[in-house]
Formats: C-alpha cells, sequence, structure tokens
C-alpha cells in the first residue's frame, strides 16, 4: 500500500494503533514461522526465538543463530506494508553519515515466502536510554548534547520531496524519495482530522481546537521550505541504546520523513526540559547552523507533535493507564501524562504565537 496519505502511521494507518492498542497475534505460530524464515535466509538449521517485550507496533524477539544473537521485528499489519525495506536502507544509509545504528542483517517485506514482513537487525546488548533516564542515572547534559549532534549528522543523507519515503536505497548518493511535492501539503496532511479527534474525545475545546488552527494558518510562511531534510520523527530516549554517559546506536527509522530540520529538536521538546532542549540545540550547533527562523519552527513543529502523540495516547488508552507504561516517570499515572500532553501542547501555541523563548517548557 502506498503511504501517501499518511502523516503519522501509528494513528494514520487503516488498521489505526495495530500492537499499540492491544494484540490478539498467534505469537507461537508467528515466532515458528519466522524462525523458519530466518533459517532459510541466513542458511542455517540452528534458530532460537525468546520474546522480547516491546513498546512499539512491532512484535519482536532476540534470536540466536549459530551462536550469533541477533535482534528480529516482525510486522504483520493487515495493509501487507512494504515499508520495512525502506526503513532498512535509510537505517544504512544513516549509519554512513557518521550516526551509530545497528547493522541490517537481513530483511524481507514481500511477504512471497511468509505472511508478514521481517527484519533482523545486529543486537547490541544495552539498555534504552529511557531506562537510565527512568532510574535517574542518565547523564542528560551529555546525552542531549550527543542527540543534538546526531540530528545535526542524518540532516546530510540526501532527500528529494516532502513527508514519508516512498522509496529509499543504501547507497550514500542517491536521494530518499518522499511522497508530497510541498511541505505545508504534508504538514497539514489530516491536522483537521487529527483537531476534530481531539475536540471529539473532549480533549480539546472548540476554542482551543479553533485557535490551534487559526496559529498555524498565521504561521504558514514557516512551512514554505524549498527543500527538506532527513527527520527521524519519532527521537525519543526509548528509541536509543546505550550507557547513563554514551550513545551506543539510534534505532527504529520507521518513520521518517523528509521535512525541516527544527522538527527533531521538536520532538526532544515533546518530552523533555528547557535544559535538555538547550544542550541537544547546542549539540546541534556544533555541526551545523541553526535554520532561519528557528524558534517559530521548533513551536510549529512542536505543535503538530503534541497534536500526533495526543491522538496516539488517547487512542491507545495510556491517560487511563496506571503506573508502568514506559512514557511514565516512576511515580506517575496515566491522568499525569493526561496533564503533562495537554500543558506541552497549549504551550506550544503560546510560544509559536509569542515566539518564546524555549525557557517556556
Amino acid at each position: 500500500m502506498s503511504r501517501s496519505n499518511i502523516y503519522y502511521w501509528k494513528c494514520d494507518r487503516p488498521a489505526v494503533l495495530h500492537g499499540t492498542a492491544g494484540r490478539t497475534d498467534d505469537l507461537h505460530s508467528v515466532a515458528e514461522t519466522a524462525r523458519e524464515a530466518l533459517s532459510e535466509t541466513l542458511g542455517s538449521s540452528n534458530v532460537t526465538l525468546t520474546p522480547f517485550p516491546s513498546q512499539g507496533n512491532h512484535l519482536t524477539w532476540i534470536a540466536k543463530i549459530d551462536g550469533q544473537t541477533v535482534f528480529l521485528r516482525v510486522e504483520n499489519g493487515p495493509e501487507m506494508d512494504r515499508h520495512l525495506e525502506v526503513e532498512s536502507a535509510l537505517t544504512t544509509i544513516v549509519g554512513k553519515t557518521g550516526v551509530p545504528v545497528p547493522r541490517v542483517i537481513a530483511v524481507d517485506a514481500s511477504r512471497s515466502k511468509v505472511p508478514f514482513a521481517w527484519q533482523a537487525i545486529e543486537h547490541l546488548n544495552c539498555a534504552d536510554l529511557n531506562i537510565h533516564f527512568k532510574a535517574g542515572r542518565l547523564q542528560t547534559r551529555a546525552i542531549a548534547h550527543d542527540i543534538g549532534a546526531a540530528v545535526a549528522k542524518w540532516q546530510s543523507v540526501p532527500t528529494s520531496g516532502f513527508g514519508i519515503f516512498e522509496t529509499a536505497s543504501s547507497k550514500d548518493t542517491e536521494p530518499a524519495k518522499a511522497y508530497h511535492s510541498d511541505y505545508e501539503s504534508y504538514y497539514r496532511l489530516r491536522l483537521a482530522e487529527h483537531i476534530q479527534y481531539l475536540t471529539d474525545k473532549n480533549f480539546l475545546s472548540i476554542t482551543e481546537a479553533s485557535q490551534i488552527e487559526q496559529t498555524v494558518d498565521h504561521h504558514s510562511e514557516l512551512l514554505q521550505i524549498s527543500s527538506g531534510c532527513f527527520v527521524h520523527k519519532d527521537l525519543a530516549l526509548w528509541n536509543i541504546l546505550g550507557s547513563p554517559t554514551s550513545i551506543a546506536a539510534f534505532i527504529d527509522f520507521d518513520d521518517s520523513i523528509s521535512g525541516d530540520p527544527v522538527d527533531d529538536l521538536s520532538l526532544l521538546a515533546c518530552f523533555h526540559t528547557t535544559e535538555f532542549v538547550r544542550d541537544a540545540i547546542h549539540g546541534y550547533q556544533t555541526v551545523r547552523p541553526l535554520p532561519e527562523d528557528h524558534r517559530r519552527r521548533l513551536w510549529l513543529h512542536l505543535l503538530r507533535n503534541m497534536i500526533v502523540k495526543s491522538v496516539i495516547r488517547i487512542g491507545a488508552g495510556y491517560f487511563d493507564q496506571s503506573q508502568g507504561l514506559f512514557l511514565f516517570g516512576n511515580e506517575d499515572s496515566g491522568r499525569d501524562l493526561e496533564t503533562f500532553t495537554k500543558k506541552r501542547l497549549i504551550t506550544a501555541v503560546s510560544g509559536l504565537e509569542n515566539n518564546s523563548d524555549i525557557d517556556i517548557l
């Protein structure tokens, strides 16, 4: 299927929130089929799988193959989507910029032999940074700086068009091609639908929804960019592996787009404090200068990203859960997350309207 009408896969895919709002998969059957596919592809009969808990929309296992350990992801949504092949190529090309990523070992999204898409990547035996962060041991200043520098580095990946990538090649000279011819079309894709959903769920009032729409319209000139750059689009600590003091790899480039240079920095602002975002910006600036109007651009993209995150969090029932969800702090509940989400969204509107400094986060 084409992703040309998708702004963000989790909430816009035909099988909405598949793998996020609860699963009913026959894991044993999927695992056995995946094991056979991996065995055939890698030419080994000695393959074992151990389930790996995942908060994302993929099924995941740790696979051992003749003593080698790999990480296995399965996408078994009913859309029969082949985007995992594009993501694999993007992961490889990002690695060529000097940003650490896991090596892609094998991928098959054809569904010609098995009824799902699967990918085997290098297994790195380290935790994601969100685990260190929640434990209070993450050296946030150094890590934020390094994240910002990585964002600036992967913006050297050649792209054409805007939005989600239609095709990508692991060759570092061939642009990854995105679906849309102008950036505003992508930014506004399903925006009205997302805002309507949030009003229908009483997360936004009619007045707040109208204010958001008017604010975006008033700053639409910021969407008139002549060319896009590579954007991770799901940049969060759980998509970064490493130690409390260093980054081992960035993962999960499934949602990557060709877009605005400030978008990934705005994604950090979806979760973190002023200090964290400022350190990431400083790291970015050690590699490349910030674009013109970067402050308003950050607020504009924080607003769009918080709208999407609000849709996902409501749809997946995150606000109704107690402690234990990966998004929460150690003592936080779903209601705490709801309060934070609404406040951060409204802060983005205010920041954009007033061209505020990020110290209002």
